[in-house]
């Protein structure tokens, strides 16, 4: 057996390489998911009065548009489909937290402030972890959602003559009178 050792010491591992972006579309889409839920399992209102505490306007409107593009786009990612439109208020709703709340908490995301027999105690999270999201954003949008997405099964399916199905009936026989 002919075992290369350097082929596992180096990127990119002899691997598809489009296989990169599943672990990426599981953790962003499931993290999304969950950060949705959590915001809709405390009463979606609860949001909503820290966002006007804040002084978000339209904070109602707001909560419940963060928590739709949370899941929604959780979802979405999961799946790998269209995924350079779910990004988009992903990425929005990111950047407004980072510029709203985490900026201020500094990069790190992890804050440890001590440590006694209940555990650790840690501070507030800064933008770090806004950030890899953003990353993990960027670069299924520029490598796509891979084999495995629902992106890639328009892919083939356009390769094998298949025409979108937005934008009309493209490719349908014309029917005169």
């Amino acid at each position: 057996m002919n075992f290369d050792i350097v082929k596992l010491c180096t990127a990119p591992l002899p691997f598809p390489n489009a296989w990169y972006s599943l672990p990426l579309r599981l953790i962003i889409g499931l993290g999304f998911i969950e950060h949705g839920y959590a915001k809709l399992a405390r009463g979606w209102e609860n949001f909503a009065d820290i966002l006007h505490a804040m002084g978000i306007p339209l904070s109602d409107f707001l909560a419940l548009a963060t928590i739709a593009v949370e899941v929604v786009g959780g979802v979405m990612i999961l799946l790998g489909a269209l995924v350079p439109i779910a990004a988009i208020p992903m990425g929005i709703v990111l950047l407004v937290a980072i510029f709203t709340v985490h900026l201020p908490n500094g990069f790190s995301s992890i804050r440890l402030q001590s440590f006694d027999a209940s555990g650790a105690h840690f501070g507030q999270p800064g933008y770090e972890t806004d950030l890899l999201y953003l990353a993990g954003l960027v670069s299924l949008c520029i490598g796509g959602a891979g084999p495995l997405s629902v992106d890639g099964l328009l892919q083939r399916w356009r390769r094998q003559g298949g025409e979108p199905m937005l934008g009309g009936m493209r490719g349908a026989p014309a029917r005169h009178p």
